[in-house]
């Protein structure tokens, strides 16, 4: 994939300002877009859109199909006539600058649920959500069944279900799916408002002269629609338990490694029908995005296998992966993948071989980089530059860590000159998270590797994103001729 020289912004939806707790793609998520413009910004890149799962992690979603239904605009349902102004009268005093997920989620789904009451006596007949319903059968039934069926059972994973149920015979099926017609109901409503809302930004942004890169994460949560509707495709037990865990060896963020938890692919039971479930999920994904960030690129040549039942991720193994073929067989299907490779960690010349025979570009992050590295980027390379991840400390908190002798302005400086070091280095694509745009210290960061508690709630108030800032940073991007 040959990339065009541009420049980008990294921020999740969640993080947008509103007033309901967590950013949605209703009207705060257009002015984004218009910041975008303004500021000669051509990318938008965002994390995982799919429902959140443990810890509120994108990352460790219920599906690998499904839109995050809390992403959805109370104000986009209001307009439509599915709420109305008395319903969103009365709001919580949420926080302007975190996400408070319980909260937010109990809140929301008394006002999802409003909408769907009103859906239903108006809209089930609606052609284009009948359209929405056929053209998602691959995967959408057994989402909804599977998280009524996760309300009906008390939030329980599904191998703890009643064994008919866990294990899919038919009589269980039918039965609760005429039995929690209406929960089925509901959850295939959130999906497609949550897709008709996405698909209208997406389009909105496009129209602006501005693409967005989703993101695919490599693994899929056990308790999962996927799992239990495809336990074929993932290295289980008898009992629906994961025989190995997924996770990374130890590394830069932790001493004991990552564990992860996420059941491995059969990778030969898939190879059976080239892919077959991984085909429907890139060609679901390109309909959201216009490029993909593929998460944890290196697990497709080999990955850490952990057993099940490790409390870290030291005593694991690597494993091959499918490595070119299976990136063949999706080209064959699909056409040419326009991917983009995160190649960051233990990265071995296998790894930079697969990448390259694919042609993805991959990833480079300044808070990763030697002094000498650094200084070397002036070298045209098919990369994207980050100053840093979701992963990441924000650059100006990475930043005090290593000077803590510097007063405030000085640090600022420097931030600015470590982002315009990445804006003119050679890379085709430069990112950076809005938080080293706004120079936000490290209460501004998104996530640490390694913890379950107090991630991904960053968000930043409504009125920061100022014309002086986008002109700054539009200037910024005319110098290093990122604008088009």
């Amino acid at each position: 994939m040959k990339l065009d020289r541009a420049s980008g912004i990294l921020l999740h939806p969640t993080s947008l300002p509103s007033r309901y707790g967590i950013g949605d793609l209703g009207p705060e998520a257009y002015k984004f877009v218009d910041f975008l413009k303004t500021g000669k910004q051509r990318l938008w890149q965002v994390l995982p859109l799919n429902p959140v799962g443990q810890g509120w992690s994108p990352y460790q979603s219920p599906s690998a199909f499904a839109g995050n239904h809390l992403l959805i605009s109370m104000d986009k349902l209001r307009e439509e006539g599915l709420l109305t102004a008395g319903d969103t009268d009365n709001i919580p005093a949420f926080p302007e600058d975190k996400v408070l997920f319980p909260l937010v989620a109990s809140f929301k789904e008394k006002l999802l649920r409003k909408a769907f009451t009103a859906f239903i006596n108006t809209g089930e007949s609606r052609p284009d959500y009948k359209a929405f319903l056929g053209e998602n059968n691959y995967w959408l039934g057994d989402y909804a069944l599977f998280m009524a069926l996760k309300m009906h059972f008390g939030g329980l994973a599904w191998n703890r279900w009643e064994k008919a149920l866990a294990f899919r015979e038919k009589e269980a099926l039918l039965y609760f799916q005429e039995h929690l017609h209406e929960e089925i109901a509901f959850y295939c409503f959130l999906q497609y408002v949550f897709f008709k809302q996405w698909t209208a930004l997406k389009s909105y942004a496009n129209a602006q002269g501005i693409k967005i890169i989703g993101d695919l994460p490599i693994f899929i949560a056990h308790d999962s629609s996927d799992v239990w509707a495809h336990p074929a495709l993932f290295a289980l037990d008898e009992r629906g338990n994961p025989l190995t865990v997924a996770g990374v060896p130890p590394d830069y963020f932790s001493e004991t490694g990552q564990l992860w938890g996420n059941p491995h692919y059969d990778w030969a039971e898939m190879e059976k029908d080239d892919y077959r479930w991984w085909r429907k999920r890139f060609r679901h994904l390109l309909k959201l995005a216009d490029f993909v960030r593929v998460d944890h690129f290196r697990g497709f040549e080999a990955y850490w296998e952990v057993p099940a039942g490790e409390k870290t991720a030291v005593r694991g193994r690597w494993v091959k992966g499918p490595g070119e073929k299976f990136f063949l067989t999706l080209e064959k299907y699909l056409g040419k993948l326009p991917v983009i490779a995160e190649d960051l960690g233990v990265i071995t010349p296998e790894v930079q071989a697969l990448k390259e025979k694919c042609g993805f570009p991959g990833m480079k992050v300044l808070q990763f980089l030697t002094e000498e590295e650094l200084q070397a980027g002036r070298k045209e390379e098919d990369v994207v530059y980050y100053t840093g991840t979701h992963d990441n400390d924000t650059l100006l908190g990475w930043y005090r860590k290593l000077n803590t002798a510097l007063p405030g302005p000085e640090e600022r400086k420097k931030c600015r000159e470590y982002m315009a070091l990445v804006s003119g280095s050679g890379a085709r694509w430069a990112i950076f998270p809005l938080q080293d745009i706004l120079c936000l210290d490290q209460e501004a960061r998104m996530n640490t590797p390694g913890t379950v508690e107090g991630n991904w709630q960053w968000r930043f108030r409504a009125g920061v994103l100022t014309s002086s800032l986008a002109a700054e940073l539009a200037s910024l991007t005319v110098k290093h001729q990122r604008h088009g």
